[in-house]
């Protein structure tokens, strides 16, 4: 199983809207490098969901239930989505101040590369992510 962060401007789509629905497609990614993590991703690999914009913080776990498939909303046919299911919310959201103020987050994407959408999440990294949102593995 791999770990890994999905971007999500709350406005536009929630963690929420993924419980309210339950499944559905994580579309729209339109970065090379973001696209090539979506295209690793398995069913049952665990999925942490960031919201964005004015919240920047992590606030929900999903599970991927189908791997990568053609976006649907992509005519050109270069782009793939992934189907995610809601797994939990987490009792504690874990900012990313949080996440910059602990040296083992200091090489991770989330730090380094702030615009990447989609990000692998290093196993101890997920762990303790899991730990700071008042959790055990999960």
């Amino acid at each position: 199983m791999a770990y890994w962060l999905v971007k999500t401007e709350p406005a536009v789509y929630s963690y929420a809207d993924l419980e309210r629905e339950g499944t559905d497609y994580w579309d729209g990614v339109r970065n090379n490098l973001a696209q090539k993590h979506m295209k690793a991703m398995q069913p049952g690999d665990l999925v942490l969901v960031y919201h964005t914009g004015s919240e920047k913080q992590a606030v929900g776990v999903a599970e991927v239930v189908r791997g990568a498939y053609p976006d649907p909303t992509d005519p050109t046919g270069r782009w793939v989505a992934v189907d995610l299911k809601a797994r939990l919310r987490l009792p504690r959201p874990v900012t990313l101040v949080q996440i910059k103020a602990d040296p083992a987050f200091k090489d991770w994407e989330l730090v380094r590369n702030s615009r990447l959408s989609v990000m692998p999440v290093p196993e101890p990294l997920w762990e303790r992510i899991m730990r700071m949102a008042g959790l055990g593995s999960v």
